[in-house]
């Protein structure tokens, strides 16, 4: 209970900073000043110094629901960061911080039922290991994909509903050009497929190698894997194969990043040791 209590201290520290952050760069849109951008970055910088300071103090497994959501909402962090800077006069902040905020409190939250399930240790030997790695990192990667082309689609979405109905720009929080969007979300679907792809090629061959695994062929994380892969074969046939409108194809990225936090919510069958 006190390592839960306590847990739920560091994620609240670096939440709440990531919230403030948030909260501070809609201000500077609401009444510019140079003081709200200043401000709202070093709670973003706070944030993440201490979001790192977790990861490499506690190790979270990403094989378990929490920790591959708390890596990838680091990795997201470093996102924002790197967008807010580099897209300094651009709302880039105000959409990838809600991201950040939602999957820290997603982890959160899954560590109570973690902490009331018994994990079996995987008997793999090093290569195994190696290559357990590998999975994991390419289906990280993979993620931070999909999450970039949600974020790009949500703001395409309301930069062409904006066009349409003639919103004028000055009034609004400021995005990047439909043309960069698409093209930002493009190249997303385009890193994360093949990333996905061989990622869950190499989780194929250590679940059939290890036959104490193999009831876990129908387990909820595998099915909803690749469903995901499914959604974004067909994303990247609609976008390179068929001339869809750019608008289904944000849907369906939107989608795709539905199925994701499903699947990186279920237990993961190496975490459980097949006892799932």
């Amino acid at each position: 209970m006190t390592v839960f209590l306590l847990q739920g201290i560091y994620h609240a520290c670096f939440g709440l900073s990531y919230l403030v952050a948030l909260l501070l760069e809609l201000g500077r849109f609401a009444r510019p000043a140079a003081a709200w951008r200043a401000t709202g970055l070093a709670f973003g910088i706070a944030g993440l110094a201490a979001h790192t300071f977790y990861i490499l103090v506690h190790h979270p497994d990403p094989a378990k629901p929490s920790g591959s959501l708390l890596l990838l909402a680091w990795v997201l962090a470093l996102f924002y960061l790197y967008g807010t800077l580099h897209y300094a006069k651009q709302a880039w902040a105000v959409f990838v911080l809600p991201v950040v905020i939602l999957l820290v409190s997603l982890s959160y939250a899954l560590q109570r039922s973690e902490n009331t399930t018994e994990y079996g240790i995987p008997t793999w030997a090093s290569g195994e290991r190696f290559w357990g790695a590998i999975h994991g990192t390419l289906i990280l990667l993979a993620t931070v994909g999909v999450s970039v082309g949600f974020m790009m689609s949500v703001m395409y979405l309301i930069q062409a509903r904006r066009l349409r109905n003639k919103v004028n720009p000055g009034q609004v929080v400021p995005l990047l050009s439909l043309e960069k969007l698409e093209t930002m979300n493009r190249r997303a679907v385009t890193l994360a497929f093949p990333l996905l792809t061989v990622g869950l090629l190499v989780g194929t061959l250590l679940l059939r190698h290890d036959h104490s695994l193999s009831d876990n062929w129908l387990s909820p994380k595998i099915l909803t894997t690749a469903g995901l892969w499914v959604v974004f074969l067909v994303l990247v046939y609609l976008r390179y194969g068929t001339s869809v409108p750019p608008r289904r194809l944000a849907l369906l990225s939107i989608a795709a990043f539905v199925l994701m936090l499903i699947a990186l919510g279920t237990a993961h069958p190496f975490a459980t040791g097949g006892t799932q």
